[in-house]
């Protein structure tokens, strides 16, 4: 495992604010820099490798990264709240630790600035935050993740009185809305007003199970839960949270593959040709999986079955190449409707034939990430001598 480690420390030592190697999207179309929920994945790595090693040279580099990209009012690079872009809320969550260690009062008002998106993010008839202004009446698994756990943070962290019955609305509409009756999986997307040209003409959902989108949802479950699990005034909330976690987890595993203890990119078609292993969803239930146990949300059996999915991605996903580690196969990117796919087959419908076209490629933060979330998960259960 502790291959991991050198992996991220040669990626660390050849990246700056200026050049992030991790963000393939921004490398492949010579984006701008701006903040970026991809950043946000790379950087909340080398946030929890500073809270498992307390070497300085993470929280050095955080600090450094973030201060780059936010100005001294506290605007983070490129960030434009009309645009109402759930992703944009995702870095965010480093900055309430950030604030705690430097007292760096732009961090206080980035974090505001944020949560003022959130407050002000357009909701569905039935009370769920849009993805995006641009995706008018959608709920996409992803933004569960991006908004959430921040959310949380901010209420129980900043407020006397927290509100957090929103924040469970946001899991109670999914849970109920896109959940699938026959697997236990969960839809990639859902049109509340069934307009979408990929929705379901009476479910609203779109047409498959795409493993990330499931590993976005399921670490948004894990992390709000277990920051609320601090606190003993939500106890029924956390609860709730843990049954659907169990729900998801327990829905996910007849999935699994027998050899190789993975998940492919879509989910169910396991047999289906073009199909294959995907690193950055079976990463994020690794991580789930070992830190839903290390809180006290899941039961051993899932610890063992997440440290079997780790050192699987390590033997298999992580190659040691002659320039160093490089991790693979990694699905770059994957939506529905809007712009159009990056790879062969353009439009974004939801279907097999999109989620297998979109471009696979190796060092990506959407793998990084959870690799190393699940890789910190993994130090601390042995730190205690839980695992």
């Amino acid at each position: 495992m502790e291959k991991i480690a050198v992996f991220f420390d040669q990626l660390l030592d050849k990246s700056s604010p200026r050049s992030p190697i991790w963000n393939q999207e921004a490398l492949m179309e010579d984006k701008e820099l701006s903040w970026s929920y991809i950043d946000g994945c790379m950087i909340l790595a080398v946030q929890k490798m500073y809270n498992v090693t307390k070497d300085v040279k993470y929280l050095t580099f955080m600090e450094t990264f973030i201060d780059f990209y936010i100005d001294e009012e506290g605007n983070p690079l490129g960030f434009e709240e009309s645009t109402y872009n759930s992703d944009a809320i995702n870095e965010g969550k480093i900055l309430f630790q950030l604030y705690e260690i430097t007292q760096k009062e732009k961090y206080r008002k980035a974090i505001e600035k944020l949560y003022r998106q959130v407050r002000l993010q357009p909701r569905t008839s039935e009370g769920s935050l849009w993805h995006k202004l641009i995706y008018p009446q959608q709920v996409w698994l992803d933004g569960l993740y991006m908004v959430q756990p921040f959310s949380v943070m901010y209420e129980l962290l900043y407020q006397k009185q927290p509100a957090i019955d929103e924040i469970m609305l946001q899991f109670e509409i999914v849970a109920t809305k896109m959940r699938d009756a026959a697997t236990g999986l969960f839809y990639h997307g859902y049109d509340c007003s069934k307009l979408a040209f990929w929705a379901d003409d009476k479910t609203g959902c779109s047409n498959h199970f795409w493993t990330r989108s499931l590993g976005w949802f399921a670490m948004a479950l894990v992390d709000t839960a277990a920051f609320i699990k601090q606190s003993d005034r939500f106890k029924k909330e956390q609860e709730q949270l843990q049954m659907y976690l169990l729900s998801l987890l327990d829905a996910l595993l007849p999935f699994q593959d027998s050899t190789s203890h993975l998940f492919f990119q879509v989910t169910d078609e396991i047999n289906r040709p073009g199909n294959y292993l995907e690193t950055s969803g079976s990463a994020a239930f690794a991580y789930v999986m070992l830190k839903g146990y290390r809180t006290g949300l899941l039961p051993k059996e899932y610890a063992l079955i997440g440290e079997q999915i780790l050192a699987s991605l390590t033997d298999l996903k992580l190659a040691d190449r002659q320039e160093g580690y490089v991790l693979k196969d990694i699905c770059l990117v994957a939506g529905l409707g809007g712009m159009q796919g990056k790879g062969t087959y353009k439009e974004r419908d939801g279907s097999f034939a999109y989620y297998i076209s979109e471009p696979i490629v190796e060092n990506d933060a959407k793998g990084i990430g959870p690799l190393v979330f699940a890789y910190t998960e993994w130090c601390l259960l042995n730190q205690e001598h839980l695992i």
